[in-house]
């Protein structure tokens, strides 16, 4: 027996088929893939912004210490 959650995803994949057509679905598929791919790299890229604006702080931090401590 189709449970809730398995009707909603057949009724999906239906309307995604009767809109876009089974040529359409691999040249948008490709399309998400690569927008995806995107999305990733950029947010590494800022993260790793994130991480050497962090390390640019602390930096001056630690010499001031160590000058204390001499």
């Amino acid at each position: 027996m189709i449970a809730g959650w398995e009707l909603v995803v057949l009724l999906l994949v239906a309307a995604f088929l009767l809109v876009f057509g089974p040529k359409k679905i691999p040249e948008l598929a490709r399309s998400i893939g690569r927008a995806l791919g995107e999305f990733r790299r950029a947010r590494k890229e800022v993260e790793g912004e994130i991480i050497d604006a962090r390390a640019e702080r602390r930096e001056p931090n630690e010499t001031s210490q160590l000058k204390e401590l001499t």
